[in-house]
């Protein structure tokens, strides 16, 4: 079944959750699909330089923090969101019957009349058997956004970094066991992190192996890893996985519908346009030399507002170049 929207967001960080309540407020019914909600600004734990969002308290603000505004503000405005990779792209029709078709690695299928690329740098993926298969479905990129899914469940955390971590900390306040599995002996996080990693009862440190295979029926059952040293097998009974193991840029899947620098990243004007009628991109994915959470926040905004001149040119209707609303 495939399912109707005006404007189709990929990407939910600064970018793509900026870009949201723009449009839903324009009254354009609006998805959002993403691996994980808060992107890059979610591994910075101390903000300074975002506008309006300041203070001395200790610990706070952070990027998880300010993300999760967001996400509260684009939700509440009726933006849906769900959790997914985006496999393929495509095109169909012309002028007021265009529309872009987006699959994802789990099967589902949306329909939209404009696409806005958002998703910045995206995570790493393992690239083992079974794991884009059960992409949203038990398999995350995002602790903030789906660890309380997995509530009295077992899961796994993929990762040795502050990432990897404080992931495992935050799913051992929802899972009945987290077992953190890093292919090294040895954290790369902060010390004080993986102190509180260790004195929790609820993680197991699975160290020096890595993930080798992901089974499982209609959901996940199972995280086969193998050691690193004697390659002996272990499978962990787990529902969910989260895969914390860095960040790249890819565009691969839109390759045919931009036009790319010599770093892959997407070129665009300064209304935030591709080469593609009906086809945006804002944020880090882009070739805008800034990667800052305001400036992504800001691009976002343009290229929803973009979006819905589009819509509304098309439809021979007035645009919003005079609106001077915030």
């Amino acid at each position: 079944m495939t399912a109707d929207y005006d404007a189709t967001i990929i990407g939910a960080g600064a970018a793509g959750m900026s870009a949201a309540i723009y449009t839903q407020r324009k009254k354009l019914k609006t998805l959002v699909v993403s691996v994980d909600v808060g992107g890059q600004t979610n591994l910075t734990n101390h903000i300074e330089n975002y506008p309006g969002y300041f203070t001395d308290t200790p610990g706070y603000p952070s990027g998880p923090m300010l993300m999760k505004i967001f996400q509260q503000q684009m939700l509440a405005v009726g933006a849906k969101i769900v959790s997914g990779k985006v496999a393929t792209l495509e095109r169909h029709g012309d002028g007021t019957d265009a529309r872009f078709t987006v699959t994802l690695t789990s099967g589902a299928v949306y329909r939209s009349r404009v696409i806005i690329l958002a998703y910045g740098k995206v995570p790493k993926e393992l690239g083992i058997p079974g794991e884009r298969k059960f992409i949203g479905n038990g398999v995350s990129n995002s602790t903030l956004f789906d660890a309380e899914k997995f509530k009295g469940m077992p899961v796994a955390v993929i990762g040795g970094g502050n990432s990897g971590l404080e992931g495992a900390l935050l799913c051992a306040q929802y899972a009945n066991k987290v077992y953190l599995v890093h292919r090294r002996d040895e954290f790369r996080g902060d010390p004080v992190t993986a102190d509180k990693v260790r004195a929790n009862d609820k993680i197991e440190l699975v160290l020096s192996y890595v993930p080798v295979e992901v089974k499982g029926n209609a959901a996940v059952e199972h995280l086969v890893v193998e050691n690193v040293n004697d390659h002996s097998k272990r499978e962990l009974a787990v529902n969910g996985i989260f895969v914390n193991v860095g960040y790249v840029v890819d565009t691969e899947f839109v390759k045919d519908f931009v036009e790319r620098n010599d770093q892959k990243e997407i070129i665009v004007d300064d209304h935030c346009v591709t080469k593609t009628p009906g086809l945006f991109a804002a944020g880090d994915i882009t070739s805008v030399p800034y990667k800052q959470t305001v400036v992504s926040a800001g691009m976002g905004a343009t290229a929803a507002l973009e979006a819905y001149n589009y819509l509304q040119r098309l439809e021979g209707k007035p645009t919003s170049k005079a609106d001077w609303g915030v």
